[in-house]
């Protein structure tokens, strides 16, 4: 694997890891796509670092049980001003 690669997927992977960040968040903090996001975490890092995988996947995982509350959340503050 390249090592740009590789280096890219720890960094997002720890910077998830650190500020409980969605993978969306973490896309645009970078400047890739949310699919690049979501391979790079899934698929590379678990071959090269599997201690930091398991802990990103742990948020991901809270993340993605949150989501509808933060969904919700979202269009409630939408129409709130209106």
């Amino acid at each position: 694997m390249n090592s740009d690669i590789e280096e890219r997927a720890v960094r997002l992977a720890q910077y998830i890891v650190e500020n409980g960040a969605t993978v969306r968040a973490a896309a645009k903090k970078f400047g890739v796509s949310k699919s690049t996001v979501h391979k790079d975490l899934t698929e590379r890092l678990d071959k090269t670092h599997p201690i930091l995988y398991r802990q990103a996947k742990a948020v991901l995982e809270q993340n993605k049980a949150e989501r509808h509350l933060r969904g919700g959340e979202a269009t409630r503050i939408k129409y709130k001003g209106k």
